[in-house]
């Protein structure tokens, strides 16, 4: 089957959506399937089977700076590559971001499945409601990764859903060699914008063990203001990282930390960690609760939690959270046993199974 990928995102800015969908690509290209990727990349496609449509722009949405490509030059290419190609099916990424997702919609030259990642608040689907619900229509397959981001797209956009949840490539992360550390040490990768929770994170290091370390990788507007906020020495600020780095540093670290105050549809990098059997600290917010107690994809519910839950926004619960963790290794042992049968739940090889059967689905009324 001839699959692609759409995915509204720069692929070479790091992000949950554009994770998921390199994941998968590789998944359906390992077991057979001719699956391509078709997104804006600024610099080089990082894989052979990504077509890039040019560079992104920055815009804000939800809290959060999206890389996104809603420029005519962007829409050409994309329809020239959806032409030239000739996919048996198209899947949708976000498909009504401003960029190549909705151009594949609007130009629908296969059937399409749509897959929704966002949670928190999208004022465009009030205010553009008709044509919302118009560009929708187009969907053969509308998909929510979490409850959280049904929440927020089915008040909008009539059904049927499928509540799918995000994967994860559990065998990359639990083959990674482990960074190398001078002590306990915690990581951080995100962006750093205030939904991420860096600066909670960054105000509970003064409450850690004298001789925990923090890594924060990643990178954005407010990381200046934060290093000269914080120069705390045991604050390592790594930029952004490479991918084999990521996941050694996941890896070697003693715990992984998202303080995350909210926004967050789904907790895929909790995952990411809990694979790579390291113990997790996050914010108690309706996605990451999803990932760390929520039912899984087969239905089943944890006894006990795979991750501690904090209070958003409480630099003094964090410290104390992280601290237990690095120090009760018994607690912190059984966490990573919990975490490692929890990412298992959620391999992208089950979540492919689920998309492969989506796929014949979005098909049948064209074949």
């Amino acid at each position: 089957m001839r699959v692609g990928l759409v995915c509204p995102y720069s692929l070479t800015i790091p992000g949950g959506v554009q994770n998921q969908v390199m994941g998968l690509a590789r998944v359906l290209r390992r077991r057979g399937h001719e699956a391509r990727v078709l997104a804006p990349c600024d610099g080089p496609p990082p894989a052979p089977f990504v077509t890039s449509v040019g560079n992104s722009v920055l815009n804000a949405a939800n809290g959060s700076i999206a890389p996104i490509a809603p420029d005519p030059a962007a829409q050409f290419r994309t329809i020239r590559a959806l032409w030239d190609e000739r996919f048996d099916v198209l899947h949708l990424h976000e498909p009504l971001v401003p960029g190549p997702t909705m151009t594949a919609l609007m130009l629908k030259p296969a059937p399409i499945v749509g897959t929704f990642h966002a949670a928190g608040s999208q004022p465009a689907y009030t205010v553009a409601g008709g044509l919302v619900n118009w560009a929708a229509s187009r969907l053969d397959v509308k998909v929510a990764v979490s409850r959280d981001a049904l929440a927020l797209v089915e008040p909008h956009v009539r059904g049927p859903w499928t509540l799918l949840f995000n994967g994860i490539d559990g065998a990359r992360f639990a083959a990674a060699e482990p960074w190398p550390t001078e002590g306990p040490t915690v990581f951080f990768l995100g962006r750093h914008e205030p939904r991420k929770g860096l600066e909670v994170l960054l105000g509970a290091v003064g409450l850690l063990p004298p001789d925990a370390r923090l890594w924060v990788a990643g990178g954005g507007e407010d990381t200046p203001e934060l290093r000269r906020r914080f120069p705390d020495p045991r604050i390592e600020f790594l930029g952004r990282i490479d991918d084999a780095e990521r996941d050694r540093r996941m890896a070697g670290a003693d715990v992984f930390c998202a303080p995350s105050l909210g926004g967050e549809s789904f907790g895929i990098i909790l995952l990411e960690a809990m694979a790579a059997s390291t113990p997790v600290v996050a914010g108690d917010i309706p996605g990451y609760a999803q990932v760390a107690a929520g039912p899984a994809p087969d239905g089943s519910v944890p006894a006990e939690p795979a991750a501690v839950l904090v209070a958003p926004g409480d630099p003094s619960a964090l410290a104390t959270a992280i601290t237990r963790v690095l120090t009760d290794r018994e607690a912190a042992a059984e966490l990573c046993r919990r975490g490692v049968a929890r990412a298992a739940l959620f391999d992208l090889e089950e979540l492919c199974d689920r998309y492969l059967e989506l796929y014949d689905l979005a098909r049948r009324p064209h074949a």
